[in-house]
């Protein structure tokens, strides 16, 4: 069994063929799946997702959507977060360093979504890019109780090391299938069996040799025989891995 540990199944890319996408999972053996909020006007439709018995839901405001971040979402996040009690982690939410020029607003509309999962005591699903050091370090000065997920994980094994020993797991995806990934790939060799998930990103990141085309949660098994090959263990071996942590992070049900 595979749990895919972040997709976004909610995204209008998948509109047209939405139970066509989860079918061609389940028959990869994906059976459960982990759906992120991105932004406020995205909420209804991830929550409507939790509806459903394979899949676990999260909230929370994207990096990447600076633009249509309201000065209010936050105040919304934390009333939305008191009306349902099904909502997994916190999350999207984090840095993206690519040089957009809004890194300040960016850090405080995630340091404001880290002190509530601290308060909820809920685990944090964390965006990453070109920031791992300085996200880590704001980490350890919260010190956040209930961990969570660096999706997408791309840094080396220090890094990898470094969110481990604060009580985080790092996100293994379509990244680990490019060859040139060589940073990365000694990262996942080098991972304790309790420090990593399988995830796709759907629709986004496409697995090597297959650029340029939508991404589905029935990838995770080729993530899964990257990842195997790599650490030079059973496919088996790493989707139990996999599986057991996703469960333990998100509070996943052993019949879910």
């Amino acid at each position: 069994m595979l749990i895919d540990a972040h997709c976004h199944l909610d995204f209008p890319a998948f509109d047209t063929d939405r139970e066509s996408v989860l079918a061609r999972a389940k028959a990869a053996g994906v059976s459960h799946f982990v759906v992120p909020g991105t932004t406020r006007a995205r909420w209804p439709d991830v929550l409507s997702l939790g509806q459903r018995a394979d899949v676990s839901v999260c909230l929370g405001l994207h990096p990447c959507f600076m633009q249509v971040h309201g000065e209010n979402d936050i105040a919304a996040l934390e009333t939305e977060l008191n009306a349902v009690s099904d909502v997994v982690a916190i999350g999207e939410c984090g840095i993206d360093g690519r040089g957009n020029g809004e890194q300040e607003s960016q850090w405080l509309l995630f340091d404001a979504q880290l002190r509530i999962a601290k308060a909820r005591r809920l685990p944090v699903v964390i965006h990453c890019v070109h920031a791992n050091d300085r996200v880590a370090k704001r980490l350890k000065q919260l010190s956040l109780p209930d961990g969570g997920l660096i999706h997408a994980f791309s840094g080396s094994p220090e890094q990898a090391l470094r969110f481990l020993d604060l009580g985080f797991v790092v996100g293994l995806g379509g990244a680990v299938t490019y060859e040139r990934a060589q940073r990365l790939r000694r990262a996942v060799s080098s991972l304790p069996a309790s420090g990593f998930v399988l995830e796709t990103d759907s629709p986004d990141m496409p697995l090597s040799g297959n650029q340029g085309q939508r991404n589905e949660p029935a990838n995770v098994s080729r993530v899964r025989d990257t990842v195997a090959e790599l650490r030079q263990e059973s496919a088996a071996t790493v989707a139990a891995c996999s599986t057991t942590n996703a469960r333990r992070l998100f509070g996943i049900s052993d019949h879910a």
